[in-house]
């Protein structure tokens, strides 16, 4: 059924978290775990507490191989599964290859001193996990302060990675802002000149127009000049026409003055009269070309004022185009500031970052020189401590011999309890069988009087709430054998405290003798062994009586639901009863009588 769950979960996208605590997985669920792991993109978390996949090492590092190619969990929960150091090697390869996974419990295993060794290993290449728990594993506290040290160290790269990230994704945002805020104002600048533009071109037209009408203007005065100057012609060869006509006269009036003096006379006067003609005439086509030379001095002051107005505007085109080069050089110096920014930020957090490694490195350095020196003066401890091994020996055959009768006393206990539960559902099934006799009756009964079976109700629903209160009690019963199992636990832990207090006054008393203190660190490690097996032991013992519990409350949830089909039945009978008698009534003659009036 795992199995079948499981290869239906590879395909699924929904499911985050998964809950598989205390399903005694073996080999085949182990394998389908790591295929489940390889192949699944939504699964975040991952709860396998009270398993036992240690035990299996083939499964075991199938799931393994999983964790290492999946990229999505970010939580496991991998406590009371029995992993050994073997175990602990494998998870150290799969974390080297993970990138994804930020929690990871391994409390109450067996990871032991290799184990932990693998796993402080592997913190150096992930540098995702940021929480790793190690508690009840016979890891020593110099590597568990190791491992907390390289999980603040992850933490905090973490921690400076999403601020730097942070700062980037602002930087990127303010660029943006720049860059469109520049693009608006450079579209806005380009709005303006096609503006100006527009407007210069209609000035343009507006001033050829005014060029092309000054123009007319001026060949029409053209025209009036020539036709003036055309008349002056006419006037002038009338002059010499007339010049000569006189020149002539006087020459005839000289030859002949007495004869014609009057004649002179009249001609002289026409002649003034002509002369006072032609200089009034001459007056006015003065007069005409001053005010022709006027009209022309106003014409061109126009066009000089109009081609001041066109260096004008051609002034203001330069500056725009000025301008327009000068925010460009701004905007570009802006973005070649900003990215120089960036490259000083990156600069900076890669430098931090080597920073980090370098102290990581030094840290990392300075424990294993510790660790060298701690392991030589531990074997020179061990050396020494061969003579005291025998008188320890003793004292540990005495302790066996305690934990080998408190073994028996819970062992009876257990026995006790094993053979209390089976009374007790002996006693339950002989109960619900006198029941079901009793409902037999009831039944026939019911088929005889409809009174009767109303009563055999009543007592059935009394029955059937003494048997929720029986079960109730049941329930309580397991609850107190839960509590004084937790009692007991509790009691051992105390002793287990106790003999950890007795050998730390030993190891008080032998501080002074050099000798007589690693020979108590020696008998202190042989009592946690001891005291390890002791709690497996308890352990199996304590899961033994887990599945009675569950087997319990399974029979329990059966008998629920004979209860609630019993119920159910009688409940069917007795509207089944009650169509029948009001059929009855129907058909009987007052039923007739009753419905007539």
């Amino acid at each position: 059924g795992l199995k079948l769950l499981l290869h239906g979960l590879c395909s699924n996208t929904t499911v985050k978290s998964l809950d598989l605590k205390g399903n005694n997985l073996r080999t085949m669920g182990a394998e389908a775990l790591g295929k489940l792991l390889r192949q699944n993109k939504s699964i975040r978390s991952l709860i396998l507490e009270w398993n036992s996949l240690g035990v299996w090492e083939e499964g075991f590092s199938f799931f393994c191989q999983g964790l290492g190619a999946n990229n999505v969990l970010q939580r496991l929960d991998l406590r009371n599964n029995q992993i050994n150091h073997q175990g602990a090697g494998e998870l150290a390869l799969a974390l080297k290859q993970n990138a994804s996974l930020q929690e990871l419990d391994l409390r109450w295993n067996n990871v032991g001193l290799l184990g932990g060794r693998a796993l402080l290993n592997c913190l150096h290449s992930n540098k995702t996990l940021k929480r790793l728990e190690l508690a009840g594993n016979n890891v020593p506290s110099d590597i568990l302060k190791a491992v907390e040290q390289a999980m603040d160290h992850n933490q905090d790269r973490q921690t400076i990675l999403s601020e730097t990230q942070n700062r980037t994704s602002i930087l990127s945002k303010e660029i943006l802002s720049l860059k469109d805020e520049k693009t608006k104002q450079f579209l806005d600048l380009m709005d303006t000149i096609d503006k100006q533009r527009e407007e210069i071109t209609r000035s343009g037209r507006m001033s050829a127009a005014r060029v092309s009408q000054l123009q007319e203007a001026l060949e029409e005065q053209h025209s009036i000049m020539n036709s003036l100057k055309a008349k002056l012609q006419m006037t002038e060869a009338a002059l010499a026409l007339s010049e000569q006509k006189v020149h002539n006269l006087g020459e005839l009036l000289n030859a002949t003055k007495q004869e014609q003096t009057s004649m002179a006379e009249r001609h002289f006067t026409e002649l003034q009269q002509q002369k006072q003609e032609g200089a009034d005439r001459e007056g006015k086509i003065l007069r005409d070309l001053s005010a022709a030379s006027e009209k022309n001095l106003l014409l061109r002051n126009q066009v000089d004022e109009l081609e001041k107005k066109c260096k004008v505007q051609q002034d203001q085109l330069f500056q725009v185009k000025q301008d327009l080069t000068n925010t460009t050089a701004e905007l570009k110096l802006r973005a070649v500031q900003a990215e120089e920014r960036l490259e000083t930020e990156k600069r900076r957090f890669k430098q931090s970052l080597e920073d980090v490694e370098t102290l990581r490195l030094k840290e990392v350095d300075h424990m294993t020189q510790h660790m060298e020196a701690s392991e030589r003066s531990m074997q020179d401890r061990i050396q020494r401590l061969e003579a005291i091994r025998i008188a320890l020996e003793e004292e540990l055959s005495k302790v066996k011999a305690a934990a080998v009768t408190e073994r028996g006393r819970a062992e009876e206990e257990l026995i006790k309890v094993r053979n209390q539960a089976r009374l007790e559902e002996q006693q339950r099934l002989e109960h619900l069988e006198e029941k079901l006799r009793l409902m037999a009756e009831s039944r026939d009964e019911a088929q005889n009087c409809c009174l009767k079976q109303k009563q055999m109700v009543a007592e059935a629903q009394a029955k059937a709430s003494q048997l929720s209160l029986h079960v109730d009690g049941l329930r309580r019963r397991l609850e107190e054998l839960q509590q004084e199992l937790n009692s007991k636990e509790e009691e051992k832990v105390t002793e287990v405290n106790k003999v950890k207090v007795e050998l730390q006054e030993q190891i008080g008393h032998l501080q002074a003798e050099r000798t007589a203190q690693e020979g108590l660190r020696e008998k202190i490690a042989a009592l946690e062994r001891q005291l390890k097996a002791l709690s497996s032991n308890h352990r199996e013992a304590l899961l033994d009586k887990e599945g009675e519990i569950s087997m319990l409350l399974e029979k329990l949830r059966m008998k629920e639901a004979e209860i609630s089909r019993m119920r159910e039945e009688e409940a069917q009978r007795a509207s089944f009863l009650q169509s029948a008698i009001m059929a009855y009534v129907q058909g009987s003659p007052l039923g007739t009588h009753s419905c007539r009036k």
